[in-house]
């Protein structure tokens, strides 16, 4: 680990100035990686002043930027266009850059944070996803915390064995690229954070074992609560950002094996497929009988109340899927993958129904919609392990300890002014 100079926080000072970066703008926090930024920056600006500079890839997301200014001390949004970062991709194919840490870099960007650093204007970085890590990687006179959240690496090489050949080879390149560049960066950051504990295990894996620590996503169980309103007995549904591969490929999965056979055993049944950006191939889902592809809604909340249960039949998953945690606060009844539901802290059979061939989600869709009483032990067992595991307060007490130790100087004085 480089040498740092001048550690610690200015114990004389409050609030204490953090900067934060994010790949993809953390506002709406819509999806996934927003809500987490979204909910860290919420939580420390309540004490302190904190800087968001992130990147927004059209003029809406840019325009959305500013809804966070309540939440912030200053923000800026630097505009990048599509296809020019992908012949930054095409550029670092051939070399040991990642195609993530291409995509998501602007010169812009870069100076801005250089130029800010030049005045000394923070006492602490807090880097929200491994493709931010390249604009402050080089700084080592202030505290560093860079927030994994999944290990990409991971992701990518999962990837491989559902592309076709010469495809696969690509991804199987950027894996090994995006392992070299976390193992790089967790060694130049005072410490490294993960979602839950099987992304330490994926660290450790890939050669990440110190100073790595981890804190749960949370929901707002407040937003996402339990309806009044009556839900439909044969109605199922998925939610999730339907651009994303893995939620493509498992829905694409879904519709050619489990739902066949769950329409011959309930011909009343009807799925539908809530989420921006469908892809081709997800519009193509609309075609089959009983199935609905919504595109964009405007609140996923009413689609999912309405439900009897909803799936999450994922084969790829990293991390916390929070579509998960959502349907379970609003005491609906997830189905899901074993290794999407590993993401979530909770018990199989008793806060969620783990099922992963066609035959076992079959059963257990049957089960759960065409029992009142189960799905209601299930909904409400789901909700209060949201409110006992999965609330973002408890999450971010965990996150406060994690920053102290990052914030501790060398010499063993203890940077009280952050989580005091």
């Amino acid at each position: 680990m480089p040498s740092r100079r001048n550690r610690g926080w200015p114990r004389s000072r409050s609030p204490v100035r953090i900067l934060s970066l994010a790949h993809r703008f953390p506002y709406p926090p819509t999806f996934g990686s927003k809500v987490r930024a979204f909910n860290v920056i919420r939580h420390l600006a309540r004490d302190h002043q904190v800087t968001v500079l992130s990147l927004a890839r059209s003029a809406d997301e840019e325009r959305e930027a500013d809804g966070i200014a309540p939440f912030c001390h200053e923000h800026r949004a630097f505009r990048v266009h599509n296809v020019l970062q992908a012949a930054k991709i095409a550029a670092t194919l051939p070399t040991p850059v990642s195609a993530s840490e291409a995509f998501f870099h602007s010169a812009a960007l870069q100076r801005e944070i250089d130029r800010q650093l030049a005045r000394r204007s923070f006492d602490f970085i807090f880097a929200n996803c491994s493709a931010v890590g390249r604009y402050v990687e080089h700084v080592n006179d202030l505290p560093k915390l860079m927030d994994f959240c999944d290990v990409d690496s991971r992701k990518w090489s999962d990837y491989v064995a559902f592309k076709p050949w010469p495809l696969s080879l690509g991804y199987r390149w950027e894996a090994w690229r995006m392992a070299a560049a976390e193992r790089r960066m967790a060694g130049r950051f005072d410490h490294v954070t993960v979602a839950t504990k099987g992304e330490v295990d994926a660290l450790a894996e890939i050669g990440v074992r110190e100073r790595v620590d981890w804190f749960p996503n949370g929901v707002d169980a407040e937003f996402f609560k339990p309806s009044s309103e009556p839900f439909d007995a044969n109605l199922i549904s998925f939610v999730g950002r339907m651009d994303y591969f893995p939620n493509e490929q498992c829905m694409v999965e879904f519709c050619a094996g489990a739902w066949p056979l769950l329409r011959r055993a309930r011909p009343a049944l009807r799925l539908q497929i809530v989420g921006a950006a469908p892809t081709p191939r997800v519009l193509a889902l609309g075609r089959v009988e009983g199935v609905t592809v919504t595109g964009s809604v405007p609140d996923v909340r009413p689609f999912v109340q309405r439900s009897a249960l909803t799936i999450a039949p994922l084969k790829i998953a990293r991390g916390t899927q929070n579509k998960i945690l959502e349907s379970m606060a609003m005491q609906v009844p997830v189905i899901a993958s074993r290794i999407a539901g590993d993401g979530v802290d909770a018990v199989p059979g008793e806060h969620l129904v783990v099922a992963d061939s066609a035959d076992e989600i079959c059963e257990a869709v049957l089960r759960v919609a065409g029992d009142a009483v189960e799905r209601a032990r299930l909904g409400q067992a789901g909700r209060a392990r949201v409110l006992s595991h999965h609330a973002w307060p408890s999450a971010m007490k965990r996150l406060d300890g994690i920053i102290e130790r990052s914030a501790r100087p060398a010499s063993g004085v203890r940077a009280e002014a952050l989580t005091a």
